[in-house]
């Protein structure tokens, strides 16, 4: 699309997709349209501009009209096979397209005016003024075809200030007797409502009455017009809902669709809507279940099913409506109503199981599509004793369907197993089968995933589960499911009766695979040998062959493996580092450090981990870096997120969060809070004072999962004063969600040397999401002055009690965004899909404040924490548009991914902005919207 143009929603144009779309198909079907020879296929440009010179000649415009129509159709030919026409040609053919104003031919006027839209963009704008006259005659003419073309035309070509001049014919148009002329004009009111809004709000009278029309394509136009031009207006809105869904004026089918639409968006929009206003919008939803036609009953049933607050009773009569779609003879409505009850049955499954019977003889549907969801939805809502019957009836179709569908299923599965876990070894079965079936990676990885879940949460399927994936990787043809599973077999087979039985599962893949798998091999044998002193002389062996693997990762794993298994001094040390990993609370980055530190200047004694002193003083049962790592191999695996940076802020898009392995050994060495679990992130400082005032302070915020440490950096700038007891006061308006945990002064700063004093708030998580509320708090700098003397910087007086000072500066503010980590997303398409709408939230805003998109971008990474992906953050500085896609990790665990949309408003000021946010949970997509 040349000029791209967005619809209510914020979606590119029906045109514009329709235009993709079809260029798409004319290279996919190229090779077979050459077979077939149209009449036009071997045009010549030149050839057919010859031809138009006869729109010239009067006699042959107003006789040959066909011939004409042809010639048309001719250039419109070659403008959509890509030939372009010079300045020049360009002028020439509209000069003579214009002539055929003068013939009343229907299908000739018809042609011209789709010509002049296509061409209109590439002629000058003195030939535009001169077809803008033309069409207002047009528009003033007595035949309504012309009258309605000719506003179609004009919308198309028309700049603002010539809208003005025609405005009154507009006006009169939409208030038309004739349909197509009424809905033309309306439907130009949506076009010109994008550029010239101001002018077209002006019309709202007219569109008013327009809704009154006995034509339904009359009435869904004006009312979509209507809506959109009061759509920044909440009042407004819901004002015209109430009066459209209290009356019975609209007899469109579209229309009353588009008004069940409006009235959910209202009642979500209105958290605090007056119970009557709300009843008496679920009265009018519940009306509509009763409508003759099937879209408008359709509409209805899936409004109501996905109110926010709705009650099974609320939701009982569109579950009642859509029973009758099931037996329906035609298949969009059976898959449109089994789909809806399919979302139904995650939050209310018992309100679906009446329709149970019905979905049931749907699983033979010949529409697999239907009957993948209607089985996935008896899975949701069947009871123990229909477990065995249904897995028998997937099982008789799985070879029929698609992967998208079989990983729905298979996520039902797992769900049902842990609703069921008595019938384990059925769902089991199923699982390990569809495993050996062929299928795609993601179809595979969403088996493994699930076994994996379930072998973790359901003990008793422990043995079979590690079965069934040892024998899946034997001829698994995907290299990061064989890895994952290597893991898991190196970390669960030694927690059963025979772990013996499982080394040839992991050796045979020593012998087979590529490099990686070996090597993640190669590590769970080394794993099982630690865990089962019996078997180590076994594995030993098997161990000493991978040294002469032809991988250095291999070899070197393999030769680390046998030094520590074969040691005969401290061999619990080795096994123990084997089964656990590095110590608790220690980071392979801070161990390189202190090895190069050791290399220059090694310590006495034997090299030890003791004498690195890396170790972060965490008290934790596992320390803050192992968690991390793990937390970022999970978002890695589930999410296709593929990097978490540890450093500072780099690169354009911001760089991630600072988790800093010195501020970590800092805080994990003060008593007060080596007990604070997991170190989250760190933020940068920020000033607090001015540079120029006595007493400099900067805040730096070390957020945990349950805490919040406020690191306050003093520096005293009076050279003749000592500071002494250095503490920082914090005034607590909110007492019940946040109270002081510790705090740590700072014993001394004296004049160029700045210090340290700490205030540790504990969160209270019984408030749940409100916790997470910006709250700031008023801060004072308390201290005793002590006199020095400024060549020795020692006290004049050691006996000098010093005299006590308070020293306010700015609050402090803490918000949700510093609870969110950001994260880096390598292909955010695939997470955004991957992490699924369940919990998704849209919504439009207006940021007056920020008068282009870069400031715009700015602001929104800074208010909500994420970090911009796939280099989002970079805008040029003339940029109307914009994408901005985020991603970040919520208090650690919960993955959040954003996408704003940013478009400037050259009309009102400001930037407006469409956002949808997805997340693991749906408490975390209100608190990312609150931010904003």
């Amino acid at each position: 699309m040349s000029q791209q143009q967005l619809d209510e929603e914020g979606n590119p144009s029906l045109v514009g997709t329709f235009m993709k779309e079809l260029s798409s198909m004319r290279e996919k079907f190229k090779d077979e349209d050459s077979e077939y020879e149209t009449s036009f296929q071997h045009l010549e440009k030149a050839a057919v501009l010859q031809e138009c010179r006869k729109f010239n000649d009067a006699n042959f415009v107003s006789k040959r009209p066909g011939e004409c129509c042809e010639l048309l159709t001719k250039l419109l030919y070659l403008l959509v096979q890509g030939d372009t026409f010079t300045p020049a040609e360009a002028t020439e053919v509209f000069f003579g397209v214009t002539r055929l104003f003068q013939s009343q031919a229907p299908m000739l006027r018809r042609m011209m005016y789709l010509f002049i839209k296509e061409v209109v963009e590439a002629t000058a704008a003195e030939e535009v003024i001169i077809v803008t006259s033309s069409l207002t005659k047009d528009v003033n003419s007595k035949t309504d075809l012309f009258r309605a073309n000719a506003l179609r035309v004009l919308c198309k070509i028309i700049d603002g200030n010539m809208l003005g001049q025609i405005d009154r014919y507009i006006r009169q148009a939409i208030v038309d007797k004739d349909n197509m002329v009424s809905s033309s004009a309306i439907v130009s009111g949506h076009h010109l409502l994008n550029d010239n809004a101001d002018i077209v709000r002006r019309w709202a009278n007219e569109v008013q009455e327009a809704i009154n029309s006995n034509s339904a394509m009359v009435q869904y136009h004006a009312l979509t017009l209507l809506y959109r031009i009061r759509q920044h207006d909440r009042l407004a809105v819901s004002k015209l809902v109430s009066r459209l869904s209290r009356g019975n004026t609209l007899h469109s089918s579209l229309a009353t669709c588009m008004l069940i639409r409006y009235t959910i968006r209202m009642m979500n929009a209105n958290k605090d809507l007056p119970a009557k206003e709300a009843r008496a919008s679920y009265s009018f939803l519940e009306m509509c279940l009763r409508d003759k036609d099937e879209m408008v009953l359709f509409e209805a049933a899936r409004a109501i099913c996905n109110l926010p607050d709705a009650t099974p009773q609320d939701i009982s009569p569109a579950v009642t409506a859509l029973q009758l779609f099931l037996g329906s003879g035609k298949p969009v409505y059976r898959f449109a109503a089994v789909r809806t009850l399919s979302q139904v049955a995650m939050k209310h499954p018992m309100s679906v199981t009446k329709c149970n019977e019905d979905m049931e003889t749907m699983i033979q549907d010949s529409n697999r599509s239907i009957a993948t969801l209607a089985i996935t939805t008896l899975l949701k809502t069947g009871g123990e004793s229909s477990v065995d019957r249904l897995m028998k009836q997937i099982s008789s179709f799985m070879s029929e369907i698609g992967d998208e569908f079989k990983v729905v299923i298979v996520k039902a599965i797992k769900a049902l197993c842990l609703k069921y876990p008595s019938k384990h070894r059925s769902m089991l079965a199923f699982l390990h089968n569809a495993l050996r079936e062929e299928g795609g990676f993601q179809f595979k990885k969403a088996i493994v995933d699930a076994i994996l879940d379930l072998l973790r949460q359901v003990p008793e399927m422990k043995i079979e589960g590690l079965n069934a994936l040892g024998e899946f990787i034997e001829d698994c043809e995907f290299s990061q499911l064989s890895v994952k599973i290597l893991q898991l077999l190196g970390e669960l087979a030694p927690t059963t009766p025979h772990p013996g039985r499982y080394i040839r599962f992991i050796y045979n893949r020593v012998i087979l695979e590529i490099p990686p798998v070996r090597a993640a091999a190669v590590s769970a044998l080394a794993k099982l040998a630690a865990c089962v002193e019996s078997l180590r002389a076994e594995v030993l062996i098997l161990l000493r062959r991978a040294q002469t693997d032809d991988d250095d990762e291999v070899r070197d794993r393999a030769t680390s493996y046998v030094t520590m298994l074969s040691a005969k001094e401290n061999i619990e040390s080795s096994v123990d580092v084997i089964k656990n990993g590095l110590p608790s609370g220690m980071s392979v980055r801070a161990l390189e450090k202190a090895l190069i530190a050791y290399q220059a200047r090694p310590s006495p004694g034997p090299l030890s981990i003791e004498s690195l002193n890396v170790q972060l003083g965490s008290t934790s049962e596992k320390g803050y870096e192992d968690e991390r790592i793990e937390r970022t191999t999970s978002l890695q695996e589930d999410a296709g997120i593929i990097d978490v940076d540890d450093g500072g802020a780099g690169g354009d898009d911001g760089g991630a969060d600072v988790v800093d392995d010195n501020y970590a050994a800092e805080l994990y060495n003060i008593p007060e809070f080596a007990g604070l679990g997991t170190l989250l992130k760190s933020s940068r400082p920020v000033k607090l004072t001015e540079d120029e005032v006595e007493y400099t302070v900067q805040c730096v915020k070390h957020t945990f999962n349950e805490h919040i440490v406020l690191q306050f950096n003093v520096n005293n700038t009076i050279e003749e004063q000592l500071l002494k007891n250095v503490s920082v006061a914090l005034e607590l308006e909110e007492e019940e969600v946040w109270s002081i945990h510790a705090s740590v002064k700072c014993e001394n700063i004296a004049f160029g040397q700045p210090g340290k004093c700490y205030v540790c708030l504990l969160r209270n998580e019984e408030y749940g999401s409100d916790s997470f509320d910006a709250v700031s708090f008023p801060c004072e700098l308390q201290f005793t002055t002590h006199d020095v003397d400024t060549s020795t910087g020692e006290m004049i007086d050691e006996d000098d009690e010093g005299y006590a000072e308070e020293f306010p500066f700015e609050d402090v503010e803490i918000g949700p965004a510093d609870f969110m980590a950001k994260v880096n997303v390598g292909n955010f398409r695939s997470a955004w899909e991957e992490i699924g709408n369940a919990a998704e939230k849209t919504d439009k805003l207006a940021l007056r404040q920020f008068k282009t998109i870069g400031d715009a971008v700015a602001a929104i990474i800074d208010a909500l924490g994420m970090q911009p992906c796939e280099g989002t953050a970079s805008v040029p500085s003339e940029a109307m548009k914009h994408m901005l896609m985020l991603g970040g990790s919520f208090c650690g665990n919960i993955k959040v991914l954003a996408r704003v949309q940013l478009v400037v408003d050259a009309k009102n000021g400001g930037v407006l902005i469409k956002m949808g946010v997805r997340s693991e949970d749906e408490d975390v997509t209100d608190i990312v919207f609150g931010c904003l």
